[in-house]
């Protein structure tokens, strides 16, 4: 891969035509608009300290295990601990993204197939397309990383140029557009609870699961060119380059709401304001843009997924993982590993057959099991202090208060997306995300303390040269 391709898998994961989107109802109602609008750059900017203090750790160590194979470098002691954990929280971050995008791209097919031919908008109905979706995903990832890559590039012109088409659509067809007050000031709470802080505090996660994903890089650096520089610049551009285009996204289509009773109450609010604002053949014309986005996002989110299940599989942290990390002979990738992740992504979004409140559960458990990994290498790198070895790109005199910031802000995100979205608490509400970590966390731990402390010690490869020659080496040998 170039370092052009090494961006543009962290920019289709970011996807914000995925993100901003899928979350726009719960956005809506948990906030409204100033939430959605001034969240953004709120969220952006703690964002941004998150993956600059990643980028400077990738930057030391660009492996395919990327976050654990950090936890196990820097850690003074207790090294093969720290990236048990971390690695588990990774891959339980990475599965539910996958299964947050690929269940928005469901919802949003779904609409489209309802408007275009009558597929009733039911879970049932959402729940086959979510599977298809994903059964799509495994098979592209497996015919093997340079047809996902070309694809990955083509992804990125298709956000930028869709982001631009659909803005422009809503900014000049409209006869009526929202005004600046509205768009910038008004609160809407639906939530049922009566602190509006809290409440706001609740609508940052639009902004902070579309803001995921972008370790990526990181994972993909052992097929990437000058690793050690594209990957840092990958994650740190993809950021970047979201955040300008999602909140220019979000300002356009906050402005061409019509109705924001009607629309809000639609199973896809954004298909309901392209459709109210610009009519029914433009609105079907815009979602074919934003399905095709999160189809990409989808395939890029399995890909990077796969990655990091093989890199933590050949480790042997994963159960049957002698499986899990073989190497297809024909096309050089980790098709078991494929599979694994688009299965864990579809077990996951299940629950929305009984619980309406999944996707936002779903996207919670993204958030907690991501972003946990992200930042644990980075508590263990201000440990550290100056006896860190930096890479050739590296943040200076400010990596210290940069992960600091970082640290803290993960901290506040995952006590806040682990408590409850909606009021009264049922079991139709019920925000299921504390119980999954809980679960994974709790496997995780037995399995440490029962076995696994006696065997694993952390990393064994790095993906060296002369490791990844002799995996050539035997893929040759058919």
């Amino acid at each position: 891969m170039s370092g052009f391709s090494n961006f543009a898998v962290s920019f289709t994961i970011i996807s914000i035509l995925s993100g901003c989107l899928t979350l726009y109802q719960f956005g809506m109602n948990t906030g409204g608009p100033v939430m959605i609008v001034w969240g953004w750059p709120i969220v952006g900017a703690f964002t941004l300290m998150v993956g600059l203090a990643m980028a400077e750790v990738c930057s030391s160590f660009p492996t395919a295990g990327g976050l654990y194979y950090w936890s196990a470098k820097l850690a003074p002691r207790n090294a093969a601990a720290w990236s048990w954990f971390t690695g588990w929280f990774n891959f339980l971050g990475q599965v539910a993204v996958t299964a947050g995008i690929d269940f928005g791209a469901a919802f949003f097919l779904n609409a489209l197939l309802d408007l275009q031919f009558g597929f009733d908008f039911t879970p049932p109905h959402t729940i086959l397309l979510f599977g298809i979706i994903l059964l799509l995903h495994a098979l592209l990832n497996t015919f093997g990383v340079k047809l996902v890559s070309l694809l990955n590039d083509i992804s990125v012109w298709w956000h930028v140029i869709g982001v631009l088409v659909i803005v422009g659509a809503l900014v000049f067809l409209p006869d009526n557009h929202q005004s600046a007050s509205f768009v910038f000031g008004e609160f809407v709470n639906n939530t049922g609870w009566s602190s509006g802080f809290y409440v706001a505090l609740l609508g940052l996660l639009l902004a902070q699961y579309t803001l995921t994903g972008y370790d990526a890089s990181a994972h993909m650096t052992e097929e990437t060119h000058d690793a050690a520089r594209s990957g840092p610049r990958g994650i740190v551009m993809s950021i970047l380059v979201s955040l300008a285009a999602g909140w220019v996204l979000l300002i356009g289509l906050t402005f061409a709401i019509q109705d924001y009773d009607k629309e809000v109450a639609s199973p896809t609010p954004p298909a309901q304001i392209f459709i109210d604002a610009i009519g029914l053949t433009g609105g079907k014309l815009l979602l074919l843009i934003v399905i095709g986005a999160q189809f990409f996002c989808g395939m890029s989110s399995v890909t990077a997924n796969s990655r990091m299940i093989y890199a933590f599989s050949r480790d042997g942290a994963l159960p049957a993982a002698s499986f899990w990390h073989r190497v297809n002979k024909r096309t050089r990738t980790p098709t078991n590993a494929i599979w694994l992740a688009a299965a864990g992504a579809f077990i996951l979004g299940l629950p929305y057959l009984w619980n309406y409140t999944a996707y936002a559960a779903v996207t919670s458990i993204a958030v907690i099991g991501l972003y946990i990994a992200y930042v644990l290498p980075t508590f263990l790198r201000l440990r550290q202090g100056e006896a860190f070895e930096r890479g050739p790109w590296h943040l200076g005199r400010w990596s210290r208060i940069v992960g600091t910031i970082a640290v803290g802000w993960v901290v506040v995100i995952t006590i806040l997306f682990m408590l409850p979205q909606l009021s009264p608490v049922t079991v139709k509400t019920f925000n299921y995300a504390p119980i999954a970590v809980l679960v994974v966390l709790g496997f995780a731990g037995i399995w440490w303390l029962v076995s696994a402390r006696k065997w694993f010690t952390g990393p064994k490869v790095q993906g060296s040269a002369e490791e990844l020659a002799a995996i050539e080496r035997d893929l040759d040998v058919i």
